[in-house]
């Protein structure tokens, strides 16, 4: 049978394709947009007639029928980090949170720590060979599809066919369904003033011919944008969005200055426009790769001048930061930021960025505290971080007492509650 055969005979209906799932079955889905909208609806729409699947995935993008607390004996959504479609349902208890670095999910995937019976992606059009690009989610995915019973693809003439290893083969597929849906575009976060004053203290301490990993958010876009003017700047990331891309198309970012995988961006999921996605298309200076590979902080501090540009919601006195939850109750997830703090620390000249605004709330809580409020998970350690910016400036922490980690940081809060911090400081023994 020809792949072509192969390819015919596999193709069916989104409501055909969901009967590969069983009850008790576990459901890999994507990061983002590479989820699959035409199965995720399918299922929505037949998930009482399941029993006890899960659906898991870190970062959904749109709320589905499934994502219902009425019906989660039927189908539940598993989080690897929650985003806004599946915050509310994890502050309130019925939607499940596994806790993980980002670079070690394939790992439990194969070490069978995390069930994978059935997985659901977006993949481009089959090429010659017979295979798919999942471009938009490599992640750990590529795991998953090792270790499942059935294979479902959602093939999509607008999901880009990306270099890398991020490729299945129609042979590993049990079922394939076509749309031809425009991919789901994600636009640049809002960027104030605030974000461009931390953006700039950043950018001025990135070098020319530094690797970049960038997250998502308003001030780490408030960095590229400030970035159009160096030179040779390198790509090793989790995340490729539209900010990278201007880089690239201003000549910032041309890879050549990398010491390792020099001249090729390396992301693990795509998420921005569609131009975005255009260019990601059989692009030869992009490569797309699993998790593992892409977040492992071994392989990616092999790059030299590695600079790591991450968020926090809170940091305390000792550097500890709380980036995933408000208090206990649940905001994202742990992710990438872990994975390249540690890659940044390991790396030759590497630098880690925590980046946040000085304050929430219009002004009237102060997100450098004494210590992090009660129950807060805590992402990035304090043995693990290295430079903090605010609006206010700078500290870098790496290699500082409590005492001078302290003062650092309390220079750098809100000019109105820096006398407060110095009392509460001063209670507990510190200063």
């Amino acid at each position: 049978m020809t792949h072509q055969q192969s390819y015919e005979h596999k193709r069916t209906s989104a409501d055909q394709a969901i009967r590969q799932v069983r009850d008790g079955d576990t459901i890999i889905v994507p990061t983002g947009v590479g989820e699959p909208p035409s199965l995720l609806t399918a299922l929505s729409e037949q998930r009482r007639s399941f029993r006890d699947v899960k659906v898991c995935q870190i970062l959904a993008m749109r709320k589905y029928g499934y994502i219902d607390p009425a019906t989660t004996e039927h189908v539940r959504h598993v989080a690897f980090f929650f985003g806004g479609a599946t915050r509310a349902g994890g502050q309130e208890g019925w939607i499940d949170f596994i806790p993980n670095y980002f670079s070690e999910i394939p790992a439990q995937i194969e070490r069978g720590q995390m069930p994978a019976d059935v997985v659901f992606a977006m993949a481009s059009p089959m090429d010659e060979h017979g295979f798919f690009a999942l471009s938009l989610g490599a992640d750990y995915t590529m795991a998953a599809v090792k270790k499942a019973r059935a294979v479902v693809l959602e093939v999509n003439p607008n999901v880009p066919f990306a270099f890398g290893n991020c490729h299945v083969h129609i042979s590993q597929v049990a079922a394939l369904v076509e749309s031809d849906a425009p991919v789901m575009e994600v636009g640049l976060p809002k960027i104030g003033p605030v974000q461009q004053a931390i953006g700039k203290y950043v950018a001025d301490l990135i070098d020319d011919g530094s690797t970049l990993q960038i997250g998502y958010g308003g001030i780490p876009d408030a960095v590229v944008m400030q970035l159009t003017g160096k030179m040779d700047l390198g790509i090793h990331t989790e995340m490729i969005g539209d900010g990278i891309m201007t880089l690239v198309e201003a000549g910032a970012v041309t890879n050549r200055r990398k010491n390792f995988m020099p001249g090729k961006m390396v992301a693990t999921f795509g998420l921005g426009s569609a131009k975005l996605y255009r260019f990601m298309h059989r692009n030869p200076g992009l490569e797309m790769h699993p998790v593992e590979f892409t977040n492992d902080p071994a392989i990616a501090g092999l790059n030299d001048n590695l600079v790591a540009i991450n968020a926090t919601l809170q940091i305390d006195f000792l550097g500890q930061c709380g980036s995933e939850s408000l208090g206990h109750a649940p905001y994202s997830g742990t992710g990438g930021q872990s994975d390249f703090v540690r890659a940044a620390n390991r790396s030759k000249g590497g630098k880690a960025f925590i980046v946040l605004p000085s304050t929430a709330k219009d002004d009237t809580i102060s997100r450098i505290v004494p210590s992090l409020s009660p129950c807060t998970h805590v992402t990035t350690s304090k043995n693990d971080i290295n430079y903090v910016v605010t609006e206010y400036g700078v500290a870098q922490l790496r290699g500082k007492s409590m005492k001078q980690r302290t003062q650092a940081l309390i220079a750098i809060a809100h000019p109105k509650f820096r006398d407060e911090l110095t009392a509460q400081a001063k209670q507990l023994k510190i200063l």
